[in-house]
């Protein structure tokens, strides 16, 4: 492995969208310097602005080619644009050996690349935000607190689930509140979803249709999964003399959804490409984000182990956040998680190369230590 490039201090933000919040703040705090780069340097100082932070960071247009001139080694690079764009972006990063931080989960492309930024001496934070993030924080701690009372040599079956969902604190009758891009959302409900169901994996082809009741806190919610669970079950660490019964990461929703939705899902099922980016145009026009409303975000990780020789374990997270005149619950949850990855790339902390937000128990307990300390307040239940 490669040196740790020092850092100069520096921090790139990219993007000021409903993600953006006070974790920007608290750079403005730490780091030595914060840019914060949008679309033009107009609509940076009004994002500026709109958060209180005027003065304290330098708008700027961006463009990558206008980035990478401005970066030198050391600096750090936070991309809260889409997905596919971070690939480009941390091309840049190795080139010019800064580091890069997003809250993404890790792409193929971004994947390839990380051979060359270890190389470079560079760090690349992946994964660290609510929902990729705070989650894997919460089933990691639950994993090693069921690991340290059952054994990781005790045969056992286990159930987890993870369900995150950002909604409106208030009903309405859409049942749901946009805090990402709509299109973001209707392809999401595009992807199938892959998962374990009673020890059995299962494929949902229209992740909808898997929709489930889900009480938390004995408030009922409808869930289903999305992506695919199966690879979480070795990044979380458990053993592999543990038996999954089921295991599932999804999204959660307001009671009522699915009935609320069903004329979504009927494009959906039948729409192609551009009907469904013109759907997420006209549901953006028709259920719009206001300064007015508040979001709510629920994200609840539980962990039933029971083990052959009759012992059993269960614990719980529950994070239930409603957003305030500072910012949106999911503004908050994600962009302070980010914000403390990136301050541990700033401290030196974290080495060169891919990192998650959890990638061990013992870091899952000292951000979600420092997270709580941050304002993002949760619960933890454990039954023994």
């Amino acid at each position: 492995m490669s040196d740790l490039v020092p850092t100069t201090g520096t921090v790139h933000w990219i993007g000021a969208g409903l993600s953006t919040g006070s974790g920007l703040a608290e750079l403005c705090d730490t780091a030595d310097r914060v840019r914060l780069w949008h679309r033009t340097e107009e609509r940076a100082a009004e994002a500026l602005a709109a958060l209180g932070l005027t003065g304290r960071a330098e708008p700027r247009a961006y463009t990558l080619s206008a980035l990478a001139a401005a970066l030198v080694p050391g600096d750090v690079v936070v991309s809260m644009l889409p997905a596919p764009e971070h690939a480009g972006i941390l091309a840049a990063c190795v080139r010019e050996k800064a580091h890069f931080a997003c809250s993404s989960y890790v792409s193929d492309a971004v994947l390839e690349q990380v051979p060359e930024a270890e190389k470079a001496g560079i760090v690349v934070l992946t994964e660290a935000g609510l929902d990729p993030g705070i989650d894997h924080l919460f089933a990691h701690s639950l994993v090693a607190r069921a690991r340290g009372v059952i054994g990781d040599a005790t045969p056992a079956s286990y159930s987890l689930t993870s369900y995150c969902g950002g909604v409106p604190a208030v009903p309405n009758d859409f049942t749901y509140r946009f805090s990402w891009a709509p299109a973001g959302v209707l392809n999401a409900l595009r992807s199938p979803a892959r998962y374990l169901d009673n020890g059995t994996p299962t494929t949902a082809d229209r992740p909808w249709e898997a929709t489930r009741r889900h009480v938390v806190d004995g408030e009922t919610f409808e869930v289903y999964p999305n992506r695919d669970s199966v690879p979480f079950i070795e990044q979380y660490g458990l053993p592999a003399t543990w038996t999954p019964r089921t295991f599932v990461r999804g999204t959660l929703r307001l009671d009522g959804w699915l009935r609320a939705w069903e004329p979504v899902f009927e494009e959906l099922r039948t729409g192609d490409d551009t009907r469904i980016a013109a759907l997420a145009q006209e549901l953006a026009a028709r259920y719009p984000t206001t300064d007015a409303d508040r979001d709510r975000v629920v994200l609840a990780v539980s962990l039933d182990v029971r083990a052959n020789d009759g012992r059993t374990w269960s614990g719980g997270y529950l994070l239930d956040l409603v957003g305030d005149e500072q910012d949106s619950a999911m503004a908050r949850c994600v962009s302070r998680t980010l914000a403390l990855g990136t301050g541990h790339i700033l401290d030196g902390s974290l080495p060169p190369g891919l990192n998650r937000a959890a990638e061990t128990a013992a870091r899952s307990e000292q951000w979600l230590g420092e997270l709580a300390r941050d304002g993002v307040h949760f619960t933890l239940r454990v039954d023994h």
